[in-house]
């Protein structure tokens, strides 16, 4: 049986860009009530203005997912206004990139508030509620960076190694209780924190084909969904490549997209 959105009260965050606004516009389509919730909560208004004429009701809270309070404060306020979160997509991260020169423990706080803590703070308070009623579905966004350890990515690919575990023991212990956890992986995905990026990134893919993908395999109720499949074919065979040869390869190829980067840049100028 294939599950569907229609009159779920679903919560999104990170919901003023990329992967969550996309999965937000797609979803406004279906009779059910949005809670998008972000840090920048200018761009939310916008997006309720501009999804305001279909058929969802869109709901918006201004949150930090990385601060605990504020995300209990935040689902204090959503409860007063339903009896429950039927469907969470815990989305909202950050990405931070670790040079050798300059390893700080406080980009890795940031990181880690944001890709770990942003879902531990929110599954805490979701799990409680759903035990409560024997129903419920997370979905967390990951990242197939969770692979290995990527050249001048340390804090980010950690973090979401940590989350992809995270999320899988959270899978199998809540199968008792009825609550579906669903692992979202995906590649590089066009999005404002991927133009950031310096160097080259293969099959980037844009954020309104990875939305239908990440929909479509919520409905079948995927365990686990990555994308796009040459970059997860890719990351599997990284998983077996031996450590002395990964060691080369890894700095090889960020030096060589570092350069295929600066060489588009150049065309483009």
């Amino acid at each position: 049986m294939r599950m569907n959105f229609l009159n779920k009260n679903i919560l999104i965050t990170g919901a003023s860009s990329g992967i969550g606004l996309q999965l937000a516009k797609d979803l406004a389509n279906v009779d059910c009530t949005l809670i998008l919730t972000a840090r920048r909560y200018e761009n939310l208004l916008n997006i309720r203005q501009e999804l305001n004429h279909k058929s969802a009701k869109i709901i918006i809270y201004k949150n930090n997912v990385a601060e605990k309070q504020d995300v209990r404060k935040v689902y204090s306020a959503i409860k007063e206004n339903m009896n429950k979160i039927d469907i969470a997509f815990l989305n909202a991260g950050t990405n931070s990139k670790l040079m050798p020169d300059a390893f700080s423990a406080e980009d890795a706080e940031i990181t880690y508030g944001a890709n770990l803590f942003g879902i531990i703070y929110w599954a805490e308070l979701l799990i409680k509620e759903m035990k409560s009623r024997n129903d419920g579905m997370i979905i967390g966004v990951t990242s197939l960076a969770d692979a290995r350890g990527f050249s001048k990515n340390g804090f980010y690919s950690s973090s979401k190694v940590a989350a992809s575990t995270l999320l899988e023991s959270m899978r199998v212990d809540l199968i008792k209780h009825n609550i579906k956890v669903i692992t979202v992986k995906p590649g590089f995905v066009r999005t404002p924190m991927t133009a950031a990026n310096n160097f080259y990134m293969p099959f980037l893919m844009n954020v309104e084909t990875a939305s239908k993908i990440i929909l479509s395999g919520i409905k079948k109720e995927k365990r686990v969904i990555r994308f796009p499949f040459l970059t997860t074919a890719g990351t599997v065979l990284l998983k077996l490549t031996p450590n002395f040869i990964y060691d080369r390869l890894s700095v090889g190829l960020r030096n060589s997209g570092e350069k295929l980067k600066e060489n588009e840049k150049s065309k483009n100028n």
